[in-house]
C-alpha cells in the first residue's frame, strides 16, 4: 500500500494534467480532425506543459530556489507557478484556437485561474494541494465533457475518482497537506472549471448551428 501511495504521487503529479485533458478530449470526441493535427496539438502541450516546466524546475533546483518537485514549501511556488501562468497563455495563442477547440481551450482557460488563484494565495502564505487542483479541475472538464456530447465514459471516471482518492491519501499519508489544503485545491481546481462552461458549451452550440 505504501508502494500505491507513492506511486500515486508521481503518476497523478499535477504537472500531467493539462496532457491528460487534452489526451482524453482528442482520443473521445465525437468529432473527426486529422491525425497530424491530433499528433502535433499533443506534442505542443506536451512540450509546453511538460518538458520546459521540467526544465525550468532544475534550473531552479541548482540555483537552490527549490527543493524538490513537490514543492513543499509555500514561498518555492511562486516562481513555478508563475512561470506555468506564461506557458498556459502561450498554449491559449498559440496552439489553441477556440473554434476549433472550444472544449480543450476553456479547459485551458480554466487551468490558467486555477494557477492564478493559487499563485495569489502564495502571497498570502496559503498553501494548496496542487495534486488536487490539477486532478479535481481534470474530473470536472471530463464531467462537462461527457454530458455535454452525451457520452457515458463510466470506467474512465471511476477511474479518475479512484485517482483523486489515491493522490488526496498519499499527500496525506506523506505529510505533505492537511485536510483543509486538499480541500482548498478541489475547490480551486473545480469552481474554474464550472466558470468556464458556460462559454465553451455556448461556443459549442454556435459552432452546431453551422
Amino acid at each position: 500500500m505504501k508502494l500505491i501511495l507513492k506511486l500515486a504521487s508521481y503518476l497523478f503529479h499535477p504537472l500531467w494534467m493539462p496532457f491528460a485533458g487534452s489526451l482524453l478530449y482528442f482520443m473521445l470526441i465525437p468529432r473527426y480532425f486529422p491525425q497530424e493535427i491530433i499528433k502535433a496539438k499533443l506534442l505542443a502541450i506536451a512540450i509546453i506543459t511538460i518538458f520546459i516546466p521540467i526544465v525550468f524546475y532544475y534550473l531552479l533546483k541548482n540555483l537552490g530556489k527549490v527543493e524538490d518537485v513537490f514543492l513543499k514549501n509555500v514561498n518555492e511556488r511562486k516562481w513555478p507557478l508563475f512561470f506555468f501562468l506564461l506557458l498556459n497563455i502561450m498554449v491559449l495563442n498559440q496552439i489553441l484556437n477556440v473554434y476549433n477547440y472550444p472544449g480543450l481551450y476553456y479547459y485551458f482557460v480554466g487551468i490558467l485561474i486555477s494557477t492564478f488563484l493559487t499563485y495569489i494565495l502564495t502571497w498570502f502564505k496559503i498553501k494548496t494541494s496542487l495534486h488536487m487542483v490539477g486532478i479535481s479541475g481534470l474530473i470536472m472538464f471530463f464531467i462537462a465533457f461527457c454530458l455535454y456530447f452525451h457520452l457515458y465514459f463510466i470506467y474512465t471516471l471511476s477511474f479518475l475518482i479512484i485517482a483523486t482518492g489515491l493522490t488526496a491519501s498519499s499527500r496525506l499519508y506523506h505529510k505533505a497537506h492537511t485536510g483543509w489544503e486538499l480541500a482548498l485545491g478541489v475547490i480551486v481546481g473545480i469552481l474554474p472549471q464550472l466558470f468556464v462552461l458556460r462559454f465553451w458549451f455556448t461556443e459549442y452550440r454556435m459552432l452546431d448551428l453551422f
